[in-house]
């Protein structure tokens, strides 16, 4: 960074190698099209180089790279096809096997209700509130802090958080039929339960005090179906983390490094 800053030709040239394909991830879970990520990765890395003599770290690069993406996400999301009209440990339980010899390879049924899983996941972060949405794959996606997401989006880390917790309980809302049949108990029946799911993405994010969580504990030690549903939040949130990496395609890589190199002459 200081070495861009200074005109490094070479230093200026690197930075877009480390953080382009998580641009590039970003723009696609944003536009939704894979030209228009290829855009915004090349915006984004081009603004970069124009910009780095101006910044001055108040945040860190990744952020300050996410929010000048996010800004050419919005402008092509206004024009795009598919804007809408209105604008402790998640691990998951390890199953138990027995069958020492059994095929690793994933039976054909569970490649499709895997496809089918991470298609129901990829439309319910599509039906979010914009306002949502970011947050959501800011946060649970791309793995920045609250208070990262708070200086890319520009608003107090409690509206973050707000925001977080509505898009979570939606999103996993829309997936838990598809990750087990025990979670998809009806309203009627879990009315006289406490709303776990939303008191367990607030533990998430450390906003549940000691009192509250003890009390969440006892509940979930003699009620299986919030204990599914919470699960199925774990689950939703494992999903959102465990998405594709795609890369940059090599030819705009290619056409970035020239367009970069003609910067730093």
């Amino acid at each position: 960074m200081d070495a861009a800053r200074r005109g490094d030709r070479a230093a200026l040239e690197a930075l877009p190698v480390r953080h382009q394909d998580r641009i590039y991830r970003f723009g696609l879970k944003m536009c939704h099209d894979p030209q228009e990520a290829e855009d915004v990765v090349q915006d984004t890395m081009l603004a970069m180089a124009r910009s780095i003599g101006d910044f001055r770290g108040a945040s860190s690069l990744t952020t300050w790279l996410y929010a000048i993406a996010r800004s050419f996400c919005l402008k092509r999301r206004r024009k795009s096809k598919f804007a809408p009209a209105r604008e402790e440990s998640l691990d998951g339980v390890v199953e138990q096997d027995g069958d020492r010899f059994r095929d690793p390879r994933p039976a054909p049924d569970e490649v499709a209700m895997a496809h089918e899983t991470r298609r129901a996941l990829d439309a319910a972060i599509r039906a979010l509130d914009p306002g949502q949405r970011d947050v959501l794959l800011l946060r649970d996606v791309e793995g920045l802090t609250a208070p990262e997401v708070s200086e890319v989006l520009g608003i107090g880390v409690p509206a973050v958080k707000s925001r977080l917790h509505r898009a979570r309980v939606a999103v996993r809302n829309r997936v838990a039929p598809l990750l087990q049949p025990a979670a998809g108990a009806s309203p009627a029946s879990l009315a006289a339960c406490p709303d776990v799911v939303s008191a367990l993405t607030r533990h998430l994010e450390g906003d549940l005090s000691r009192a509250q969580c003890a009390e969440m504990e006892r509940h979930l030690g003699d009620c299986g179906q919030c204990r599914a549903a919470c699960e199925s939040l774990k689950q939703t949130l494992a999903l959102c983390r465990s998405g594709d990496s795609p890369t940059v395609p090599e030819a705009v890589r290619q056409r970035l490094r020239a367009q970069i190199a003609e910067l730093s002459h």
